[in-house]
């Protein structure tokens, strides 16, 4: 009897002192091979400065398939091993429309909140019905809330591809949204106007969602012409982003100096430039035809000296769009049918740089080939056009007789992969150097400091489309109901410009997610069941009776 209750005292004492130095020293252990539950440093240093409650409700709760199964365990699991490091981070999962009289109530009010449901088909062994699902999050911290989307939209992806590649974006959603809410906004974005750029109705969705992290305000470059160009250039240089949005008058010399001055300080720039002159409204006018010409934005040098070059030339791609087109009527109804568009590319990005890894297919209109040229700039392309894709010279008349065109694949030989956006780091020299000022400026620099800017040759990327007066979101396409990647392309563009954090680095973590092959299982259902339900049962069951055993056989002496 001694001996027993010696062990039980030793049990006891080790036990304590395990839990004790519990207080003094935490390790969790991640033992997937892809490590999808170690959190990166980025993620640990802005749970840290969570000292309040923080609130996470996560609607991804009900009767869905196996698929958001996945993706509800991927996401409570994630949660976890943010309370796990900070237990004010308090989560819980709820059923939004679980009671059937505030139903209708409660998805207006999601509607009405940019918490779009989505409605999927359940599976179960050829029986298929319809449920809604809401792959949403809210987080709250204070005042201040942010919403955290959990599935990814992926064009043409099957569901179980959707939810892999909204596994890998998890942590970088929620990191995003902590450090939206618990931090007060620092950085400023001007809105470049005065060259005929976007009105800002046609950026709206653009301009609300980045006005949750930053501060944003119009520039007008209006005082250059009014002699104060130096006082122009130091109001510009507060800002750390200037975004030029399809801008279709020239810009002076004037101008160009205080852009570039801006550049030369530090100043981040986003460039979304049309540099050919085509808009689909003249497309759908009585003749069905447009004249696309060169848009003369007199910037050409100024790319130059950066390192890039757009010449007047069209994208012609076969991975397009669709558009849909008026073909005949029947009866007093106007029958429409669905084309694809070779001047609007459908750009999936095929790179792993961390503003588009991970990230769904893109929507260009007339964009322009970028023409990469030798100097000490740092190019990264970001987006190119397909392998059977072309440039085509303008000016030149484009009609809808396109919609029917025959082409071969040979036509697009050693053509294709044209850069439609890219990225340029490094310490860019002035447009000006060695040549006459188009003012005076005390505070000329020929060399800048180390920098970075993105040129898109597309100024479409950023535009919203209208519907009865009312901006919808960027990216999605009335007509066709698509919803295309260029709102989380941009606001990329964005965070990694002026990301101070590294905050866009979390998304090049990788997470490998096997598929189940579901004809396999549903052809083998029953081994299935009793390899994953029955073998679980049988091996406790005889554990139990080993237990048993061996306890009796050792008492009994």
């Amino acid at each position: 009897m001694k001996k027993p209750m010696k062990q039980l005292l030793v049990t006891l004492i080790v036990l304590v002192a395990i839990n004790y130095g519990n207080q003094f020293y935490f390790k969790r252990f991640d033992l997937t091979h892809d490590k999808r539950y170690t959190l990166s440093e980025t993620s640990m240093n802005i749970i840290e400065q969570i000292d309040s409650p923080l609130y996470v409700d996560v609607f991804l709760e009900g009767n869905f398939p196996a698929d958001f199964k996945r993706l509800q365990i991927e996401t409570r699991q994630l949660l976890e091993e943010f309370t796990a490091y900070n237990p004010n981070i308090i989560f819980q999962f709820v059923n939004p429309i679980e009671k059937e009289e505030e139903r209708v109530a409660v998805m207006k009010q999601f509607y009405e909140r940019g918490l779009q449901p989505l409605s999927v088909t359940v599976d179960n062994k050829g029986k298929q019905t319809q449920e809604v699902v809401f792959p949403w999050a809210v987080a709250s911290y204070g005042d201040r809330s942010s919403k955290v989307g959990l599935l990814k939209n992926l064009m043409g992806a099957s569901t179980e591809e959707k939810v892999i590649s909204s596994v890998q974006h998890l942590e970088f959603a929620f990191a995003e949204a902590f450090h939206k809410i618990i931090n007060e906004k620092q950085k400023k974005i001007a809105i470049i106007k005065g060259n005929g750029q976007l009105e800002d109705i046609f950026i709206a969705d653009f301009l609300r969602t980045v006005r949750e992290s930053y501060f944003i305000g119009p520039f007008t470059l209006d005082s250059v012409a009014k002699q104060q160009p130096t006082e122009t250039l130091e109001a510009l240089k507060k800002y750390d982003l200037a975004i030029i949005a399809k801008p279709t008058e020239a810009f002076s010399e004037e101008e160009k100096q205080v852009l570039d001055q801006y550049i030369i300080n530090g100043g981040k720039t986003i460039w979304l430039i049309d540099n050919v002159n085509a808009n689909y409204e003249d497309l759908y006018s009585e003749a069905g035809a447009l004249l696309a010409h060169s848009n003369e934005l007199n910037l050409t040098d100024m790319f130059f000296k950066y390192g890039i070059r757009m010449n007047p030339l069209l994208v012609k791609d076969e991975y397009a769009i669709p558009i849909k087109v008026a073909t005949g009527e029947q009866g007093s109804q106007t029958q429409y049918q669905q084309f694809f568009w070779k001047f609007s590319p459908f750009i999936y990005p095929a790179t792993t740089h961390p503003i588009v890894k991970n990230m769904e297919g893109i929507k260009f209109e007339f964009a322009s080939p970028i023409e990469l040229l030798k100097n000490d700039i740092q190019k990264t392309v970001l987006l190119t056009s397909s392998e059977y894709s072309k440039p085509v010279g303008t000016p030149t008349q484009i009609s809808l007789d396109l919609l029917t065109e025959e082409v071969n694949p040979e036509d697009y030989a050693g053509k294709g992969l044209m850069p439609v956006a890219v990225l340029l780091e490094g310490s860019f020299k002035s447009m000006y150097e060695n040549r006459i000022l188009p003012f005076k400026d005390a505070n000329f620099k020929s060399n800048g400091i180390e920098n970075k800017m993105i040129v898109i040759s597309d100024g479409d990327v950023i535009k919203n489309q209208i519907d009865k007066g009312v901006p919808l979101e960027l990216g999605f396409d009335k007509w066709t109901n698509n919803l295309y990647g260029n709102k989380d392309f941009m606001m990329n563009c964005v965070n990694y410009l002026l990301d101070d954090t590294g905050l866009i680095n979390i998304r090049s973590k990788d997470v490998d997610l096997p598929l189940l092959d579901k004809e396999k299982v549903y052809q083998n259902y029953t081994w299935a069941q009793l390899i994953t339900i029955g073998l679980p049962i049988a091996i406790v069951f005889v554990f139990g009776l080993l237990f048993t055993y061996l306890r009796k056989r050792a008492y009994s002496k």
